[in-house]
């Protein structure tokens, strides 16, 4: 398996600069009714950094199951902007940081990188600056990848919940929607202190998403399909820990028969799991409340099973 491993790698690419392990810097705290919140500054480059938000509950109990919940940028996952004054009436009903802190997890988000690594005066919500940012980091790294990016970004958040005390560094799990769905599935197949992985309507097949643009996989696309590689051998790379899939556009119940070869998963093992709500790319809040309860029996109860 660590021959898979490496190909993955292989085809992710390098950064041609030495990046950075930083311990991140606190810059500010905020007390709401129902959690504590933290913000720190990361680097995550050459003279980059990148905001990471943590949130716990008041009431938690150290050390403490966490979540990583990677998207475009965290307040959208918490639901309020505590630092700030966002925008943030477009991601309602899919705050999966707010959720899951009710849930009773430390959870931590960060900037995803189409705001950290060029600067741009376009709005915050212009996809275009994904466009820029990929073809930047193209340019200056021409044998690393978009997708390459995002794990790096996203294992430093990995880093932040994994050295923090209140964490419990062995129950830590990662969840996302949509874009954030494909940042938390690559940082969970390839990162082995991620126990658990809960993503929604990522597009598990190639041809299901966008996985051609620059700031993902770019025209390295093609070589991986000639060699036969997907998201079904990536997959086995995590088995036989606890893989839930929401399905609802991008993903649907071919998503599922993809899964169900990943080799390392028992016929009709618990721990692998797609629930097709089949109403559209965002997940309806029971379809939400399924994958939460996933997690919690993965990460919550049993470490290594899930039941029914």
């Amino acid at each position: 398996m660590e021959s898979v491993r490496q190909k993955w790698l292989d085809m992710i690419g390098y950064a041609k600069e030495e990046l950075p392990s930083p311990t991140p810097t606190l810059i500010s705290t905020f007390e709401h009714p129902e959690f504590h919140a933290e913000l720190y500054l990361q680097k995550n480059g050459k003279g980059r950094t990148q905001r990471v938000l943590l949130a716990v509950p008041h009431d938690l109990k150290f050390p403490a199951p966490a979540v990583a919940v990677p998207f475009y940028f965290p307040e959208a996952m918490l639901g309020v902007a505590p630092f700030d004054q966002r925008d943030l009436s477009g991601y309602a009903g899919i705050e999966m940081m707010l959720h899951l802190v009710r849930r009773g997890y430390a959870v931590a988000s960060a900037d995803a990188y189409h705001l950290t690594y060029r600067q741009s005066e376009k709005p915050i919500r212009d996809f275009s600056r994904w466009q820029d940012a990929g073809e930047a980091l193209l340019r200056d790294h021409p044998d690393w990848t978009g997708i390459g990016k995002l794990v790096y970004d996203t294992q430093l958040l990995i880093d932040v919940l994994a050295q923090d005390a209140r964490v419990d560094a062995d129950r830590i799990g990662i969840a996302g929607h949509s874009l954030g769905g494909k940042m938390a599935f690559y940082t969970g197949c390839l990162d082995p202190r991620v126990k658990a992985i809960l993503a929604s309507d990522f597009g598990f097949g190639w041809e299901q998403s966008n996985w051609n643009e620059v700031w993902y996989w770019g025209e390295k696309l093609n070589a991986l399909t000639e060699l036969g590689m997907d998201h079904t051998e990536l997959l086995s790379l995590f088995a036989p820990k606890p893989f839930c899939l929401l399905a609802g556009e991008y993903d649907n119940e071919e998503s599922g028969v993809m899964m169900r070869r990943t080799k390392g998963y028992a016929p009709n093992d618990p721990n692998l799991k797609i629930i097709n709500h089949a109403s559209g790319h965002r997940p309806p809040a029971w379809a939400l409340e399924a994958g939460y309860a996933f997690l919690d029996r993965a990460l919550h109860n049993d470490r290594t099973q899930t039941e029914e």
